[in-house]
């Protein structure tokens, strides 16, 4: 065998050497996008966890936070002022944002995260794991709760009262309890999509008619012109004052879930520019809404707004609410059962 055979037989063995490792690194590429930190395998037998896209990710994380506190922003720019209400919504917006901003650079640093418990499992261990999972448990179940209260006050008001208040929470809890059952974020997405409009909807409708009625629903009836009687700075005592913060706050409670959001996306790289969408819009929403039924309501605005231009309205708005607050409810229990609930159990 000469020189130049063996150069071709060493070439003919580097070649299949090249072409056994780029097999052996395109399996690995392949078993690592098919597995994920949480979830471990994905394949197509099973339910598909990962399956959230940019645009259901941004409408996910506005429908987990508007429904619930929006409707009682404006009695909470009664309590401060309408410059310091809306001072007040913009720090908190801000601080929320950065905080969302921290949870999607956490959870690309530590893929196997899925939610606030985790993360405190991993910098302070087991003990802190089961305490945040069942603190974030009895968290989400008193947010349930506010949906569920919500959504009764809304079949309540639609129905006239046709039953009593403790029946409408039960039909309530039981619609929320079948949505959460859902397994998947994917799966639910298409369900944001329609309460995201429905609350906006419902929002818009009240908004508009406390802007072309002469007086709010709660104003004196007399036939004397009536102006608002809004105050640019207020004066409230201690407890109201922190009453109408904590109603700003609630109005964004939905961040702890954006944790869950970002650990079922496809790609969660892009979950940055969904938040500040996210963020931007409800941010808007809320400080328009606020200020403008305020504005037109003064000290006599409704809590929640959504019954503050009268009767008709009022019914007319919560019917287009209602399917909103299902969701939001199921959103927001889906959160509970999903991440903490597992691990509270242990603790308690």
């Amino acid at each position: 065998m000469d020189i130049s055979e063996v150069h071709s037989l060493e070439e003919d063995r580097d070649r299949k050497d090249d072409e056994n490792f780029d097999n052996e690194l395109a399996v690995k590429r392949i078993q690592t996008a098919n597995h994920d930190g949480v979830f471990g395998e994905i394949t197509e037998k099973g339910p598909n966890y990962r399956n959230v896209g940019f645009v259901g990710t941004a409408v996910l994380m506005a429908k987990s936070q508007i429904g619930l506190g929006i409707l009682s922003i404006p009695s909470a720019f009664n309590a401060l002022g309408m410059v310091p209400g809306a001072i007040c919504l913009l720090l908190i917006s801000a601080i929320t944002t950065w905080s969302g901003y921290v949870i999607g650079i956490f959870k690309l640093n530590h893929r196997e995260v899925y939610g606030i418990d985790d993360a405190g499992g991993l910098m302070a261990g087991p003990i802190a794991r089961w305490f945040l999972g069942a603190v974030f448990c009895i968290y989400w179940i008193f947010v349930s709760a506010s949906g569920i209260l919500g959504l009764s006050i809304g079949l309540n008001a639609v129905s006239s009262h046709g039953i009593c208040t403790a029946g409408f929470a039960a039909i309530a809890a039981i619609l929320g309890f079948s949505g959460s059952s859902i397994r998947t974020l994917g799966r639910i997405t298409w369900l944001a999509w329609i309460g995201l409009p429905c609350i906006l909807v419902a929002i818009m409708v009240v908004t508009i008619a406390v802007g072309v009625q002469d007086r709010p629903a709660a104003a004196p009836k007399d036939d004397l012109p009536w102006n608002s009687d809004f105050k640019i700075v207020g004066n409230p005592t201690f407890a109201e004052g922190m009453a109408g913060i904590c109603n700003i706050l609630f109005a964004f409670s939905g961040t702890p879930g954006f944790f869950a959001i970002v650990s079922e996306m496809r790609n969660p790289r892009q979950y940055t520019k969904a938040l500040l969408i996210c963020q931007a819009g409800v941010t808007s929403i809320y400080l328009v809404i606020a200020c403008v039924v305020y504005y037109y309501c003064g000290s006599y605005v409704a809590s929640p707004a959504l019954g503050s231009a009268g009767g008709l309205v009022k019914k007319i708005s919560y019917g287009f609410a209602i399917p909103g607050l299902i969701v939001t409810s199921t959103i927001v229990t889906h959160q509970s059962t999903s991440s903490s609930a597992s691990y509270a159990v242990p603790a308690i």
